[in-house]
């Protein structure tokens, strides 16, 4: 009974407009309330001790500063030489915008693990241009956001930290290697329908008479941010330093960069900086912290057992269930943020990988893929809204473009799940 009246009461909260954070720890409180009714204010002690127990991970000092990155390189130009410099290789014609804009964001990924930061510095540059080409605005948000979607699946990733801590036997060095393959196929995936869309309907009439920069100038001036990604996952590689200190090293290289190289930070500029990664890494912490009530109260509310039970004797089979929980993840990644999918159903979902020996590094690989989906299928699409707001247009005009870009990636997540070496071949041959 007080199970039921937890999802009830999430799902009352959400549909009045409560924030997910607050929706899932309000909750949590609840039912722990309800279940320790005879126990006065000793039940309830259980409220705080989850909350810093939530936050109390060391895996988990690595967001702020990951996210400090994705600011600090939005704001160091380093976007904009890489996208010359994308150029540079493959010359201008219609489709080659959206091409490059979906290969710098890649190679961004290697840099920041914050999807909308990596949607906010791509398309800060790229939308403008493909604008001036003659893209239509809800196109170039449409490329944007799905490009940035493979931030969060080619490391570091946010999303990889937060499962890293969810889950045990999945490190976060493996998780990093596990999805740097099917993160780069992810890309090219997209690239297919991008530059077919743009072809067919004729986009980029403009495009071909921009001039191409020269390739020497281009490398020269691209070169600090092509160094970046190898120093990050390099140095975790050789030893130098653990992923949450590759974050650290990342911000200082980042600060060096932007104000000692290109010149693009003042010092003034680093208020704002940290107050928006601040702000960003606030909200991302408060989900996982209230999330971690959440959490508590199924487990101890004797929940998770009968669901895992259901759906394990459903008949189904180990694809069948596979598949019923893929098609579980798409519907609520519509609704919710990746971060509030990975915190809520993980836990849910445990049980289930146990009970098929699922690897669980690539199951990590496989919900990533599923919310690196969410991340621009509307109507909540976090990447979406960045880039929308920065094209100014509705998210509802790029559901005609996102379709097409949705299907590849689907069918990458297909391929992961048919042939898990995709996943599983790089952090084996690493030693992880």
């Amino acid at each position: 009974m007080i199970a039921t009246l937890l999802f009830a009461a999430f799902m009352l909260l959400m549909l009045l407009g409560v924030p997910i954070a607050a929706s899932l720890g309000l909750a949590g409180a609840a039912a722990i309330a309800l279940a320790n009714a005879g126990s006065q204010w000793f039940g309830l002690l259980a409220v705080p001790q989850n909350f810093y127990a939530g936050l109390g991970k060391y895996p988990l000092l690595a967001i702020p500063m990951f996210v400090l990155v994705g600011s600090i390189f939005d704001r160091s130009g380093v976007a904009l030489r890489l996208v010359n410099f994308a150029f540079a290789i493959v010359g201008r014609g219609p489709g080659m915008l959206p091409l490059v804009a979906i290969a710098v964001a890649m190679f961004l990924g290697g840099i920041s693990g914050s999807g909308p930061a990596n949607a906010a510095a791509v398309g800060g540059v790229m939308i403008a241009a493909m604008n001036r080409a003659g893209y239509p605005a809800s196109y170039s948000a449409s490329v944007v956001g799905a490009a940035a979607a493979t931030d969060i699946l080619i490391p570091p990733s946010v999303a990889f930290i937060i499962y890293s801590v969810l889950v045990p036997g999945a490190s976060v060095p493996a998780l990093f290697a596990a999805g740097m393959v099917p993160g780069v196929l992810a890309g090219l995936a997209l690239i297919v329908p991008a530059v077919w869309l743009a072809r067919k309907h004729g986009m980029g009439a403009q495009e071909a008479a921009l001039p191409r920069p020269p390739f020497w100038r281009s490398l020269r001036e691209a070169v600090w941010g092509l160094v970046a990604p190898v120093l990050i996952l390099g140095g975790m590689r050789a030893g130098w330093f653990t992923p949450t200190e590759a974050a650290v090293v990342a911000v200082f290289y980042g600060l060096f960069v932007g104000m000692a190289i290109h010149r693009t930070i003042r010092v003034r500029d680093l208020f704002d900086i940290l107050r928006e990664s601040g702000e960003l890494s606030a909200v991302i912490l408060l989900v996982v912290s209230l999330a971690g009530i959440f959490a508590y109260s199924l487990s101890t509310l004797g929940v998770i057992d009968p669901i895992t039970n259901a759906i394990v004797h459903s008949g189904l089979g180990e694809y069948g269930v596979l598949a019923l929980l893929i098609l579980l993840l798409v519907t609520v990644g519509m609704f919710l943020d990746g971060v509030s999918i990975f915190l809520i159903f993980v836990p849910l979902l445990w049980p289930i990988v146990q009970h098929y020996h699922w690897d669980p590094v690539w199951f990590g690989v496989l919900l990533t893929l599923k919310v690196a989906l969410g991340q621009f299928t509307p109507p909540l699409a976090v990447n979406l809204m960045v880039s929308c707001r920065i094209a100014n247009v509705r998210m509802e005009d790029t559901v005609r473009w996102v379709g097409p870009m949705l299907l590849a990636m689907g069918l990458v997540m297909l391929a992961v799940i048919v042939w898990p070496q995709l996943a599983l071949w790089l952090p084996q041959v690493m030693g992880y």
